[in-house]
Order: C-alpha cells, then sequence, then structure tokens
C-alpha cells in the first residue's frame, strides 16, 4: 500500500510535468497531437489524485497509524465520519484535497462542451496545469501525506475536538472549492491576454465559473462563522481572525469582479480593471493559503507552524509578476478598445464606486491583518491589530456598499435624469425616512444602527420596485397572472434576478450584524444549584450539575430551565467536554433561538461545591443572518441553473435604430 500510495503522488507530479510540456509544445508547434496528447495527459492526472485521496481516505478510516498522517490526526475511537474528515486536519492532507479539486477543474474546463474546439483551452490548461506541478512538488517532496513512521504508535493523537463538529466537514470543503475555483477565470484571462483578444468572449465564458467559485467561497465563510459560533464559546461569529480574513478578501475582490464585468459587457469599459481584479483575487487565493500554512501569524484555525509558507509565497510571487508582465505588454491593446463614463449618476458609476468600495474594504483587511509582520520587521515588536480597528475601518465602507445596493437597481443606464431620479427615489427615500423615525420612537437609538437599517429599509423598497415593474410590465404585454409573469420574469433574466436574491440575502446578513453588534447583551455570574440569572426577559435556572462519560472523553454539564416573561421554554444542557487525548477541554453551549434574537448559554467553571459559573448572552437578530445565507445560495444557484452563455444584456452603442 505504501509503494503504491507514494506512487499515486509521484505519478501524478510526472504526469503533470509532462502534460503541461507537451500542450506547451503542442501550441508553440500548432500540433493538434500533442494538444490531444496532453489533454490525455489531464484525464490521468485527475484519475491519479483521485487515487491517492481514495488511499489516504482508507488509511485514515482504518486507522493505519504506521502512517505519520493518520496517527497524528485520528485516534481508533473516533466516529468514522471525523476519520476521514481529517483528511483535512493538516496540511498534507489539505493540499492533497486541493490538488484534487484542481486536477477535477482542469479536467473540466479541458473537456468543457462549449470550449470544445476553442484554441483558448490549451492556454488555459496550461496555465491550470502550472499549478497542478507545483501542488504535486509540494506534495511529493516538501508536505508528504504518505510518510512512514518507526517504531509504530498503538493509538493516534486524535483529531482536534474543535474540529469535531458538523460544521468543520462542510466548511473547508467550500472553502478549498471556492479557492480552486478562482484559479478559472485567472487561466481565461491569461489566455486571452496571450492570444491578444481584447473582447469579453472570456469573461461569458468564465461568468458561471465565477460565480460557483463566488458562492464555495461565501459557503466557506457562512459555514466557518456558523462553527465559531457554535463550538468556540464566546458568542460571536466573527473575530477578524488573519485565517477568517484571509477567506474575506478573495472574496470582496471577486464580488467587485463579478459587478464590474457588467460594465465591461455592456458598455466595453473596465477591461484592464477586470483583468486586474481576477489577477488580484487569485493571488489572494496563494496568499490566504500562505497565511494559513506559514505559521506567521497567531490563529485558532491555522496549521502548525511549518516551511510550505515559503514555497506559497514564492508561488505566488511569480505567479504575480508573470500575470503583469502578460497585461503590461497587452496595456496599449486593451486601452485602445475601451468604452468612456458618460455621466457619474449612472449605473455604470454605481458599479464603479462600489467596486472601489469593495476593493477599499480588502486593502483595509489586507493592512489590518499583516500588519504585526510589517511592525515586527520595522520595529521589532509585533503589534496586534483586534477587533475594534476592523469594525472601525470597515463599518462605513460596508455601509457605503449597503447603500450603492439599495440605489443601482433604479438607476438608468448612461446617465440619470432629475425627473428620473426623482420618479424613482422619492417614495423609498421617504418609506426609509420614516422607517428610520420609527426605529428611534421604538429606542433603538443608536446612529450606526438607525442608519444601517434605514439603508436597509432603502434596498428593500428599490429591490421590490423592480421585481414589481418588471411583472407589471410582463402583465401588460402578455395578460399573464401576477405569479406566472413573476416567474417568467425571473427565468428569463436569471443573472438578474439571482442578483437581486442574493442581494436581500446580504440585506439579511447585515440585519444580523447590526443587531448582534450594537445590540448584545451580555453577563457572567457564579450561582449555587437551584439559583437564577436572569437576563433581558429571560430567567435561566440552574437546577444540577453532573458528570458523564462518552467513550475516553468526560462530559460535565448543567441542567438549565429557561423561561421568558415567566413562560417555560424548557430544559437545556450547557456542557464542558474532557477529551481523552486532548489536553484543552471544549465547551457545548446551549442556545434557545427564536426569529428575533438567541439566548447563548456557556458552562464557564464550576467550584466542588457545585456553584457554577455560567457566561449568558442575548444575541439579536441572529437567525436572519443564517436566513440570509440561504438566500445567497438560492440566488446564486438561480443565477448559474440554466442560462446560456450567449444570453448577455446586449451592448449600448448609443446609435438609435431606425424605424422604418
Amino acid at each position: 500500500m505504501y509503494l503504491f500510495a507514494n506512487a499515486t503522488i509521484y505519478v501524478g507530479f510526472a504526469l503533470a510535468i509532462y502534460s503541461l510540456l507537451i500542450m506547451t509544445l503542442g501550441i508553440s508547434t500548432k500540433n493538434q497531437k500533442y494538444i490531444n496528447s496532453g489533454k490525455g495527459g489531464v484525464i490521468a492526472l485527475l484519475v491519479t489524485s483521485s487515487l491517492a485521496m481514495i488511499v489516504l481516505l482508507y488509511l485514515l478510516g482504518s486507522s493505519a497509524f504506521e502512517y505519520k498522517y493518520v496517527s497524528d490526526y485520528t485516534s481508533s475511537d473516533l466516529p468514522l465520519i471525523y476519520k476521514l474528515t481529517a483528511l483535512w486536519a493538516g496540511n498534507s492532507g489539505s493540499l492533497l484535497l486541493w490538488t484534487f479539486f484542481l486536477t477535477l477543474y482542469i479536467a473540466m474546463v479541458t473537456f468543457s462542451r462549449k470550449m470544445k474546439g476553442n484554441p483558448m483551452v490549451p492556454y488555459i490548461a496550461s496555465i491550470l496545469l502550472a499549478n497542478a506541478v507545483f501542488f504535486f512538488f509540494i506534495l511529493g517532496f516538501v508536505a508528504q501525506p504518505f510518510e512512514i513512521q518507526s517504531p509504530i504508535p498503538t493509538e493516534g493523537r486524535g483529531l482536534n475536538p474543535m474540529l469535531q463538529n458538523p460544521g468543520m466537514i462542510i466548511h473547508p470543503v467550500t472553502l478549498y472549492l471556492g479557492y480552486v475555483g478562482l484559479a478559472v477565470p485567472f487561466a481565461f484571462a491569461m489566455a486571452a491576454l496571450i492570444l491578444k483578444n481584447t473582447d469579453d468572449f472570456w469573461i461569458k465564458m468564465t461568468r458561471r465559473w465565477t460565480i460557483i467559485a463566488w458562492l464555495f467561497l461565501s459557503l466557506g465563510n457562512i459555514f466557518g462563522g456558523q462553527w465559531a459560533y457554535v463550538e468556540l464559546g464566546w458568542g460571536g461569529y466573527w473575530a477578524w481572525d488573519p485565517v477568517e480574513n484571509a477567506s474575506f478578501m478573495p472574496w470582496l475582490t471577486a464580488t467587485a469582479f463579478l459587478h464590474s464585468v457588467m460594465i465591461q459587457e455592456r458598455k466595453n469599459m473596465l477591461k484592464v480593471w477586470n483583468i486586474s481584479l481576477i489577477v488580484i483575487s487569485y493571488a489572494l487565493t496563494l496568499f490566504g493559503t500562505f497565511l494559513v500554512r506559514s505559521g506567521v501569524l497567531t490563529s485558532v484555525h491555522a496549521f502548525a507552524d511549518s516551511n510550505l509558507g515559503l514555497y506559497f509565497l514564492l508561488f505566488m510571487g511569480v505567479a504575480v509578476i508573470a500575470a503583469m508582465y502578460i497585461l503590461m505588454s497587452r496595456y496599449n491593446l486593451i486601452k485602445r478598445s475601451a468604452g468612456q463614463f458618460n455621466s457619474y449618476v449612472s449605473k455604470e458609476s454605481s458599479f464603479l464606486i462600489n467596486n472601489l468600495l469593495l476593493v477599499g474594504s480588502a486593502f483595509a483587511v489586507f493592512w489590518g491583518t499583516i500588519f504585526p509582520l510589517v511592525s515586527e520587521a520595522v520595529r521589532g515588536t509585533k503589534v496586534t491589530v483586534g477587533i475594534p480597528f476592523f469594525n472601525t475601518v470597515q463599518a462605513p465602507i460596508l455601509l457605503s456598499m449597503m447603500f450603492i445596493m439599495a440605489v443601482c437597481p433604479l438607476l438608468a443606464w448612461q446617465r440619470s435624469t432629475v425627473k428620473n431620479l426623482k420618479k424613482n427615489f422619492l417614495i423609498p427615500a421617504i418609506i426609509a425616512v420614516v422607517g428610520m423615525i420609527l426605529m428611534v420612537v421604538l429606542g433603538i437609538q443608536k446612529a450606526w444602527a438607525v442608519i444601517g437599517y434605514g439603508v436597509i429599509i432603502l434596498l428593500f423598497v428599490t429591490h421590490y420596485l423592480e421585481f414589481h415593474r418588471g411583472v407589471k410590465a410582463r402583465r401588460k404585454m402578455t395578460g399573464e397572472n401576477p405569479f406566472v409573469a413573476l416567474y417568467r420574469l425571473m427565468t428569463k433574466n436569471r443573472r438578474r434576478y439571482g442578483g437581486y436574491i442574493v442581494h436581500i440575502g446580504i440585506a439579511f446578513i447585515a440585519m444580523g450584524v447590526i443587531g448582534s453588534q450594537n445590540y448584545d447583551l451580555e453577563t457572567m455570574k457564579t450561582i449555587p444549584i437551584g439559583e437564577s440569572i436572569e437576563i433581558k426577559d429571560y430567567k435561566i435556572v440552574y437546577d444540577t450539575l453532573d458528570q458523564r462519560s462518552e467513550g475516553i472523553n468526560d462530559i460535565v454539564y448543567a441542567d438549565l430551565t429557561v423561561f421568558k416573561n415567566g413562560k417555560r421554554l424548557g430544559s437545556y444542557h450547557a456542557e464542558k467536554v474532557f477529551y481523552g487525548n486532548w489536553e484543552q477541554p471544549s465547551s457545548e453551549v446551549a442556545i434557545i433561538s427564536s426569529p428575533m434574537e438567541d439566548l447563548y448559554i456557556v458552562l464557564s467553571a464550576w467550584e466542588d461545591d457545585g456553584r457554577g459559573t455560567f457566561i449568558v448572552k442575548v444575541n439579536p437578530m441572529m437567525n436572519w443572518m443564517w436566513a440570509g445565507s440561504i438566500l445567497i445560495v438560492i440566488g446564486s444557484i438561480f443565477a448559474v441553473w440554466s442560462g446560456r452563455y450567449q444570453n448577455i444584456t446586449p451592448k449600448y452603442t448609443g446609435v438609435k435604430k431606425e424605424v422604418a
């Protein structure tokens, strides 16, 4: 098994080199036989990476402790699902998963029906194969997943308890699919530049790839936040941790890219900007991997300190320099074919402003993340940048983005007149102002919260008007009933209305963020058995403290009865789990959810006489965040489900057709 397992890595490395070289030779000599041979190598590469994955999963599931990776991240008592998901618990296993996804993407692009016979395919495949060569090199010579150890331990170290959670089954997979997925539009962009194609064909062909990668990145961040909320026991979901930031930055730039490509399709503008955005997004995925695997920054999410970071930093540098060289060599060609803005008050201007805000947000996160490294290099002291910095900087930027999202749908292309602005925004603005006044009357008086919720109301109203006017116009033309008209309106404009659904989902998430950040309550109290803790409308009665065993783990738990406004909600457990093969215990919190708020209870400590110390929080609007996450998924899938690459909005040419 050892020889076969390692053969899958080294044969994969050889195949990646062969496929890259033969594909490049086929391009330079214009020999289709060489290109076809390279395509065959792509299939073989997918087979080898799949076999390597299957072998490692088998070794993990069968507790083959002679393999160092298996003994480092599993134990015989670990449930099978967590033995298998230990695949991405360490460096070498997670990189093998990354490599498998990469080879899968390469095969899907190379043999895509939409790209059959397209001269860009060999160039795209070659760029992606260069990535594959790097990752197989890392697996073969730096982070080896099939390393044997001697003597063979009788038991493994086990999996980090924080990773023994359903959220961590999904979170890394979705994140890696997003990271690797952004390599596809990057390869398309570079191939288009190499071939001197200055039109927007590459954007049309990569639209789905980009949305899918963006969706997986979104899911990765969402599942990560949900995992942190239920598993870490601190009552929050986002701490601006360096590794959290590493996945958030490419999400921001990819979001900017998805919006700005619409301007290129409509007005033939922002070509250099779009290519720069996709290069930055791709580079940020490598930078994030560098942060996670280098150990240069402290994070609960990061892997152990290793020399992997240097390799990723070098690879990122080479990739970015090569991309910038190709872009600069084609700069004049791109600029000659670019369009121009006609007005500052237009839909395309709002897209540009939104882009600048997204990139500004990404830069602020980037600077806050690397500042400890910069300060250590310059002053010799690592200065930590905390949550207050990120919240202070990001709050106005993200609020501005929400405002642009709110007004953009009702702005006209090319130029909006005063009459158009008054017609479209007078009623939404009045409703938003009235809503803000009502919030103040009802007791929501923090300025940022009132302004934030006012902007969200504006967004809901403008998006409702977009749906309403579209349905009204369609009914006038077809006579369809409202539901049929809405269905057909949306299915014939999937990209547009899928985007609106995503906007509404983001607004829901913003509602949760504003509520939980501005109006959360927290108390910490030590009480004897039989006493209670009161917070807001809740009364938590401490009934008993007990202990039980589950396998090699010991669990101390408190039985609690929760009342709200005098009404009994039920009995709940707050637990502290002590793992037999892990030093640090973990908290299993009690969460009582409702549409308006969560009651969050943590068993922090206890005394010999039974007294318990509890941390109790009330987190408003949390369920709106998870509901918004679902809407983002629905909107993204709706946008890409059955549209066609050719089915795009025509460019504005400024020429009116003559009526015969």
